[in-house]
């Protein structure tokens, strides 16, 4: 008789991540994990200590995918910063409603747990240090170097989350067209 299968870490951590999304950390529970995923609970046991070594390796995880992975991407191609920066608008502006939400729930969840707040404080420094290295190249203030991606990561982060309309513009060609003019301006 073979060995019986085993549900991989990874799959622990996305249906973490979407159950975090969904409901917010307290939402992430080791038997509703394992209900979601259609397995026991034990085996949960053979890849984390606890549900908090969970928590932190789904934050892990996230960090990699929004920072590691994106800038992965970015710097796949070659390209002037200006040719960069856009292939990364492009990457932020694709409808990704599970990682907005996942962005947002974090977000809520630094609020009330500091050791959260302090690794998105982190994370958003990433992001930052990223763009920073881009304008810089064809910016030489300083202070317009951080007021460009200080709008950056505020488009990103609170675009999703307004609940207004353009008149008879497309949030989506506002959002592009503010992208471009602080790469061509």
């Amino acid at each position: 008789m073979p060995p019986p299968t085993r549900t991989p870490p990874s799959r622990w951590i996305e249906e973490g991540l979407r159950a975090l999304a969904a409901g917010g950390p307290d939402a992430v529970r080791v038997e509703a994990l394992a209900r979601a995923l259609g397995v026991t609970k034990g085996g949960f046991y053979n890849h984390f200590e606890d549900r908090p070594a969970l928590l932190d390796e789904m934050l892990d995880s996230w960090e990699r995918l929004v920072i590691d992975q994106v800038i992965a991407r970015v710097e796949a191609d070659s390209g002037d910063a200006k040719s960069k920066l856009r292939r990364l608008f492009a990457l932020g502006s694709t409808p990704a409603g599970e990682l907005m939400s996942i962005e947002l729930a974090i977000r809520d969840w630094a609020r009330r747990d500091k050791a959260v707040a302090r690794r998105l404080k982190r994370i958003d420094s990433r992001r930052m240090d990223y763009l920073r290295s881009q304008f810089a190249e064809f910016c030489a203030d300083e202070d317009e170097v951080e007021m460009r991606c200080l709008i950056v990561l505020s488009l990103f982060i609170g675009v999703p989350s307004l609940a207004t309309d353009h008149g008879a513009r497309r949030r989506a060609d506002l959002h592009r067209q503010a992208l471009e003019w602080l790469v061509e301006s």
